[in-house]
């Protein structure tokens, strides 16, 4: 249903423009002098080797578009894929043809779920470092091949050295920032102490990051704050959606609500994870609904497609959105 209306809208014929000069001067202005856009993803390439070809259809349109920059949520690959480094490479490289600026954020898939037989019996903790090297081996730039400044947590915030994937850049009185929290409950598994030891630490990064974001944000006067990760929070196996506090996503929501409610302008939390399209509220631990924040999931696994996001600073919800289908990629 969505690409038949996706071409019916690219169908309009331009003739219809010229032969009535009054409909097009009358025409709506779509956003202000400060708005662009940028497109979200997430969780691809993932059935390999298959899906490579399909990546390279969606990054191919996403680069004639040229948007501002594209996010991605992470897992660059399935949980039934092995982690190695040749895999971890490919993915890199895939990501390294996008023309523009791609800001990456670390999925479970690359490193969490990498202890399973499928996934080749890696120790997670040695495949984050891995990760860390080859995709953030600067830091201070995005991917791509117009990489654009970034400000990582272990740059400006000395005692979360480790954290380099945590970021955060702004466009046109905007806010972007980008948290490691991944599915798997963040990674937090009481009965693993290695998996409790790498998980307190980056939980108290990510908080410290999503305040510090917030408040970077209400200090510059920005019009919208983006937040983006790859978990998908799952509160709907809860009670009422509450969320029990030894859940490894409890803090990461605490932080969300508490930055969001002290800034008190729109806010646009991404996500992956779950593999389809859905646009609604963010819930708190306590499964109620945080006022001025969305939760948009993106497209993933089979669906090898994208979500454009219009981004009008000037406009009372400043976000507007867009699913960016590549029909071959429906066959």
């Amino acid at each position: 249903m969505i690409p038949a209306l996706r071409r019916v809208a690219l169908s309009l014929p331009v003739a219809a423009l010229l032969i009535s000069p009054s409909i097009a001067t009358a025409a709506e202005t779509v956003g202000g002098d400060t708005a662009f856009s940028f497109v979200a993803l997430g969780d691809m390439p993932y059935n390999l080797p298959g899906d490579y070809v399909k990546f390279d259809r969606l990054i191919a349109t996403i680069n004639a578009m040229k948007p501002a920059f594209t996010l991605h949520m992470g897992d660059i690959k399935s949980g039934g894929v092995p982690c190695s480094d040749d895999i971890l490479k490919k993915s890199y490289d895939q990501i390294q043809t996008f023309a523009g600026a791609l800001v990456y954020t670390i999925g479970d898939n690359e490193w969490t779920d990498c202890h399973r037989k499928v996934a080749g019996n890696f120790d997670p903790r040695e495949r984050l470092a891995k990760v860390r090297e080859m995709f953030f081996a600067t830091p201070s730039k995005s991917l791509g091949k117009a990489p654009i400044d970034l400000e990582s947590q272990a740059q400006i915030m000395p005692e979360y050295s480790t954290f380099v994937e945590n970021a955060r850049f702004a466009k046109n009185g905007v806010q972007f920032i980008s948290v490691h929290v991944v599915g798997s409950n963040n990674g937090f598994e009481a009965e693993d102490p290695e998996a409790a030891k790498e998980f307190f630490p980056r939980d108290k990064a990510n908080v410290a990051w999503i305040k510090a974001g917030f408040a970077k944000a209400k200090g510059r006067n920005a019009k919208a704050a983006v937040v983006f990760m790859q978990a998908e929070f799952d509160q709907a196996r809860f009670p009422n959606g509450a969320m029990p506090r030894q859940s490894g996503f409890t803090h990461v929501l605490d932080a969300i609500e508490a930055g969001a409610k002290d800034f008190g302008k729109p806010v646009l939390v991404i996500n992956g994870d779950e593999h389809f399209i859905e646009l609604t509220p963010l819930k708190n631990s306590r499964g109620k609904a945080i006022p001025n924040v969305l939760r948009l999931m993106v497209y993933g696994d089979g669906d090898v497609h994208a979500i454009r996001v219009l981004v009008d600073p000037d406009s009372a919800g400043v976000f507007g959105y867009v699913p960016l289908i590549i029909p071959e990629n429906l066959k």
